[in-house]
């Protein structure tokens, strides 16, 4: 594999972009996400990826090279092919390395401006299947969030948004806590220390930047959390999941979410034409999602709204008129 530009500046003005989390080599997923890209966000032309996506570069452009995406960054994971990508850190350290038409290759820690926002990645993670894999083939050291990596990026100072493979301790996200209580997988005493060294690495960081959004992959789990001082985590799911993308405004820092049925529904459909029920139901399964990733849960009233839109009963307006009648009093009625 070859550098075909390297930078340590990068610059977007990108008021929107898709974010990802684990694809694990798969193809197919990737072409599913190429085909419903245009459809759900024509005006998106950066994807940023949370790690464990390794697949051939050329192959990439290949699949998504009738999409508007034209750049696509790479924060690694765990399962990547480290033989290929740390002879690129090594000889470009610090630096941004493209190495096909849009596959860009995020260094350790990388700080990116987006649409005004300063972007901190930080890549890496514990595979806590090592013990089943091979050194050097399908598992390498690299792996490891370093303690170098962990200097450079706080020394970089505040972020507005996080990126990361692996997850923060201390996460505000339930559903991740589950996980890691659990341990549902079987994993051995010893890789569970790794991993929690690996969070504990990722946690300092975090704390220290102190982002207003950290988004991760890596527990293949669709979920949101706030912690008591406002910062907010999303968790996203892997390929063929609930979850696994989602469009960024980075304006708001707020994500919106498209259903599983949503991704699969626009890929299998050629001429993009939608039923008006269907777009409806499209459109409340994003915007209760993404408030699910936020830690959020709507209460049966809110479901009850929602599906009266859905089934034509009440148009958006008359349910945000609604809404405000009950959320609103009259000043006599304060007293």
């Amino acid at each position: 594999m070859k550098a075909r530009e390297h930078t340590d500046r990068i610059v977007l003005p990108d008021e929107r972009v898709a974010v990802c989390g684990d694809w694990h080599g798969n193809q197919g997923w990737a072409r599913i996400v190429a085909r419903a890209l245009p459809h759900l966000a024509p005006d998106v032309t950066t994807m940023l990826h949370l790690g464990d996506w390794w697949m051939p570069p050329d192959a990439f452009d290949e699949i998504f090279a009738e999409t508007a995406l034209t750049r696509f960054y790479l924060t690694v994971g765990n399962h990547e092919d480290f033989g290929r990508l740390s002879p690129l850190f090594d000889k470009y350290p610090g630096e941004a390395v493209r190495v096909s038409e849009i596959v860009w290759l995020l260094p350790r820690p990388a700080r990116l401006s987006i649409g005004g926002r300063n972007v901190l990645s930080l890549g890496g993670a514990s595979s806590v299947d090592r013990e089943s894999r091979t050194e050097g083939v399908t598992w390498w050291p690299e792996e490891a969030v370093s303690d170098e990596s962990v200097a450079a990026a706080i020394a970089g100072g505040p972020a507005d948004l996080m990126l990361t493979h692996e997850s923060p301790a201390g996460t505000p996200v339930r559903a991740v806590r589950e996980i890691l209580r659990s341990n549902p997988h079987w994993f051995t005493k010893a890789a569970l220390e790794a991993s929690a060294a690996s969070r504990a690495r990722v946690g300092q960081v975090w704390d220290a930047v102190r982002p207003e959004l950290l988004a991760h992959g890596h527990m293949h789990v669709a979920a949101g959390g706030r912690t008591e001082d406002g910062r907010r985590v999303a968790s996203l799911g892997r390929e063929g999941h609930e979850g696994n993308v989602t469009i960024l405004d980075m304006r708001t820092l707020r994500m919106t979410t498209p259903s599983l049925a949503t991704l699969r529904g626009y890929a299998n459909d050629d001429d993009g034409s939608r039923r008006a029920r269907e777009l409806r139901a499209n459109s409340v399964a994003e915007s209760l999602y993404t408030g699910v990733l936020d830690g959020l849960k709507p209460t049966p009233r809110a479901l009850r709204d929602a599906q009266d839109y859905i089934d034509g009963l009440r148009s958006l307006e008359e349910i945000l008129e609604d809404v405000r009648r009950r959320h609103t009093r009259k000043p006599d009625e304060n007293s």
